[in-house]
């Protein structure tokens, strides 16, 4: 099991950045990957970005050249610095665990911070 906790979210204006943390703590020695997603009401929760176990990046359309993804898996951190934020990035953002431990892969959740973007 793995539990996380996030941090970092609340109100910025249009234009400005945020730096969301989050820390995974319990079997953090089976950790594949660790990532950020997002969901706004009525939408379907959405990849940002995510790192692997070799350090390898990858991201989605949706905050892509507006955000920096990076952390240490080993010891079970995440960053997701955001910047040129924008209303429409309005939401409740997520961090993402996978691991995996005798070849079987498991997926958690941390509790979602919400972030505003508005004047």
């Amino acid at each position: 099991q793995v539990q996380l906790v996030e941090s970092g979210g609340g109100l910025v204006q249009p234009g400005g950045s945020l730096r969301l943390s989050c820390a995974a703590s319990g079997s953090i020695s089976n950790i594949a990957s660790m990532g950020w997603y997002r969901q706004s009401p009525g939408k379907q929760r959405e990849l940002i970005a995510f790192i692997t176990s070799a350090g390898s990046t990858m991201y989605a359309d949706s905050l892509k050249g507006r955000c920096t993804i990076s952390g240490d898996t080993a010891k079970g951190t995440v960053y997701l610095q955001m910047d040129s934020l924008k209303p429409e990035d309005t939401a409740v953002y997520y961090c993402n665990v996978g691991t995996l431990g005798f070849g079987v892969p498991r997926y958690y959740w941390g509790q979602g911070t919400q972030v505003t973007i508005s004047s």
